[in-house]
This record gives C-alpha cells, structure tokens and sequence, in this order.
C-alpha cells in the first residue's frame, strides 16, 4: 500500500514530502555542513557510492509508493533545513518502523529535529495507526540524544556494531516509544511539560561499554 507523504507544521517547523527538485538545495545543504554531518553519515561497508541526489530522491520516493517509508524534508520559516525519513514500516503483528533525521549547523538549537520528529511520530501514530516507534543513535551523537531526550522515547539498550557508518560498524543506542505511552501525543506531552524526566536514562555499563573497543575473539 502506497504510503501518502502529508505536510505537517508546528510553528515556524513544517515536514513535507521531498521532491526531485530538492535535489540542489540538499546538495548545497551536505557540502556546506560537510564536516558537521560527515560522523553521522551512512556508509556502505562494500566501498565509496558515487553520490547522485536526485537518484536518492527517486529511491526515497519509490520506498514510499512500495508502502515502506516516508521521506521528508524539514523546513523552517519555509526554508530546507534537513531531512526526515520513516523507514522500515511494517504492518501485522509488529506495525512498527524507525526514524532517523538530520539538520544543518544554522538550524541547530531551534527546536526544528524534535518538533519534526513529533510530528512524524504522531502522524505514524494516529494516520497510520503503527503501535511502536524506534531511534536509534550512536553514542557520540550529542545532539540527536538531546531530541529522544526532549521527546521522552525510553531507553531500549546497546546494539553492537549496528549500523555502518562514516566508514565503520557503529555501536549505537537505541530508543522506543509505543503509541500507549503518548495518547495526547507526542508533540502536545513535550509541549505541555509532561515528558517522563527518567526516560531516556541510559544505565552506565551501556556506556562503558560503548566507549570501549568491541570485544573479538
């Protein structure tokens, strides 16, 4: 079932289908935050892809008609400021699916990730009626820890080497919500004061061990 990418706003942050003609902005976007996002870049452990945007765009836009994910761009005051993609979606017994995000250094510290990230997450809630939502970051990502932090997604635990990223498999921590926990909403329980202060605790030997080297035999 094909997948209808809506646009969703909360103030001066709207989320909104990409199109091919993002290609540009998104280009000036990464060359210009090169060294800001490069450590939290998929990589394919197989070699360099040659990098082609709209091409990008396309399989992002085909994930989407296949039923599979939603693409976003975020904006703010109507300006590209990232992306946002829904990815995995699954139906049945297990409806779920996982977001992941990015943002350029000057729209840091605006509210732009977290308010996006409620957004989508109330839409794949309410809309798509999914039952549980995951993020999952690595450890050294500051930022994107504040916005699970902000949002109240509960800590779920250390998965080792998970994702292979800026040129390596990378441990990365990671954090659900299920759509019981947040029956007013995701964006409207941050908004309104509520988020559960211990939520995204994550116990000290998971970053221990996370810091050290991964154990081989």
């Amino acid at each position: 079932m094909a997948q209808v990418v809506p646009v969703l706003s909360s103030g001066r942050v709207s989320i909104r289908p990409i199109k091919v003609r993002d290609a540009r902005p998104l280009e000036r976007e990464l060359a210009e935050n090169r060294a800001w996002l490069r450590r939290w870049e998929a990589t394919s452990p197989y070699g360099p892809v040659p990098a082609d945007s709209r091409a990008a765009i396309r399989s992002l836009q085909n994930h989407a008609r296949s039923g599979a994910g939603l693409p976003f761009v975020i904006e703010v005051d109507g300006e590209f400021a990232g992306q946002l993609n829904v990815s995995g979606i699954t139906y049945g017994s297990l409806a779920s699916a996982s977001i992941g995000y990015w943002v350029s250094q000057r729209f840091a510290g605006l509210g732009a990730t977290p308010i996006a990230t409620a957004l989508a997450t109330d839409h794949c809630f309410t809309a798509l009626q999914l039952h549980r939502l995951e993020i999952c970051i690595r450890p050294e990502n500051a930022p994107s820890l504040r916005v699970v932090e902000k949002l109240g997604f509960r800590y779920e635990g250390l998965r080792r080497r998970f994702i292979h990223i800026d040129g390596d498999w990378r441990d990365h921590f990671c954090f659900g919500l299920v759509r019981e926990e947040v029956p007013g909403g995701v964006l409207n329980r941050w908004l309104d004061g509520q988020v559960p202060k211990d939520a995204c605790v994550i116990p000290e030997a998971d970053r221990l061990a996370a810091a050290a080297p991964f154990p081989t035999r």
